[in-house]
């Protein structure tokens, strides 16, 4: 990459992206159920290599990697871009059981991760979480391998409390959970653990969300966890979370400029053959001026998305601030793109099925998940007077 311009091969590897989303991938989400995980699409995601490649690619490689999948196919990329958010934290703080468990599964598709951090009344304020983990001192590791253990490491814990809005639930095979053991206030009493889906007490329900990607609610009722199930150690979990987030927030930026791209790609043909009032929509100044201004937006959200991503791949010390920047531009101009790329198609971009339907429901949810707009705003400010 020269500057903020691609360079040949990453521009044909993007293109081969594209148009295997729309080939390979497009069919399989079509044959999935709005709402529910698609194990074939994930699967196949698996079987292409390209979620080995969310576990092994630098920030910009999976920049462009979600870019191109939401161009063609934005359940492929949502189905991709969770894989790697759910277990990105056994990646990085996992026990190498833990990693050996897991990954290979993760990576082949055969495997559901989920990233379990919001509740009810913790969603922007993570550090505000209430999920509780009570020490267990008497319990014992079973056959399964949680519950405590003995030779010095003490017992486990019981998980109770709820957490709500978490991609892939109830459906995961696995989940990284955040819950509050009371090391410390606020973020440093918060510990991360991985608690399979096949854990005594823990149960869940699906949620019907406007976005088309499985959401769901979590009870936990003294799920027993042990020191065995730990993601780093106790206490640090707040910052498992936030090193996850600040890893993939530039590359949500990336999802929201492939649909916005999708959306300016398919005005543009829309707009220079729709004929009206004498001759083509693109010839009315109004509509003419409407796209440069979608485009513009579009260009100026997709370098800065490239910047967060380089500036984490070099190590810079700015990465929260520009990953907040990224992720606020392209999310908050995606929105703004589609909006008008639905007006100036009119009537027929508000047909069920039409690319411009689907894109208007995807493209909400980003301002809100790993961070609304207004969280992004006060990570700026703050780190701008720090």
């Amino acid at each position: 990459m020269n500057g903020f311009a691609l360079g040949a091969e990453q521009e044909e590897w993007c293109g081969q992206l594209r148009a295997l989303a729309a080939d390979r991938l497009r069919p399989l989400a079509d044959k999935g159920e709005p709402g529910r995980v698609n194990r074939p699409l994930l699967a196949a995601l698996g079987e292409l290599g390209l979620l080995e490649r969310v576990f092994t690619s630098g920030a910009l490689e999976l920049c462009l990697l979600r870019e191109s999948l939401a161009y063609g196919c934005t359940e492929a990329e949502t189905a991709l871009a969770l894989q790697g958010l759910g277990a990105h934290p056994v990646l990085s703080s996992g026990t190498p059981e833990q990693r050996a468990r897991w990954l290979p599964e993760v990576r082949a598709g055969r495997a559901v991760a989920a990233f379990a951090l919001s509740e009810p009344g913790a969603g922007s304020d993570a550090a505000a979480l209430a999920l509780e983990a009570v020490r267990d001192p008497g319990s014992k590791a079973d056959a399964d391998g949680y519950g405590g253990a003995d030779g010095g490491e003490g017992g486990g814990w019981r998980l109770s409390g709820e957490k709500c809005w978490i991609s892939n639930a109830p459906e995961a095979d696995f989940y990284t959970v955040f819950a509050r053991t009371g090391e410390g206030p606020a973020a440093k009493g918060v510990t991360a653990f991985l608690v399979p889906a096949d854990r005594p007490g823990l149960s869940g329900e699906p949620l019907d969300m406007l976005s088309p990607h499985p959401i769901g609610r979590l009870s936990f009722d003294g799920v027993p966890v042990g020191p065995q199930d730990l993601l780093g150690e106790p206490g640090r979990g707040f910052r498992v979370a936030m090193d996850t987030l600040n890893r993939f927030r530039p590359s949500v930026g990336a999802f929201a400029v492939g649909m916005a791209r999708a959306a300016l790609d398919a005005t543009l043909a829309y707009t220079a053959a729709r004929r009206a009032f004498g001759g083509v929509l693109g010839d009315l100044q109004a509509v003419g001026h409407r796209v440069a201004e979608m485009a513009t937006r579009t260009e100026a959200a997709r370098l800065l998305v490239y910047a967060a991503a380089g500036a984490y791949d070099a190590g810079s010390p700015d990465v929260p601030r520009r990953s907040a920047m990224a992720k606020l531009l392209a999310t908050e101009t995606a929105q703004y793109v589609v909006d008008h790329a639905v007006q100036l198609h009119g009537a027929v971009a508000l047909q069920r099925g039409h690319l411009l339907e689907h894109l208007y429901r995807e493209v909400r949810a980003p301002r809100i998940y790993e961070g609304a707009s207004e969280v992004q705003r006060t990570i700026i400010a703050k780190e701008l007077y720090r």
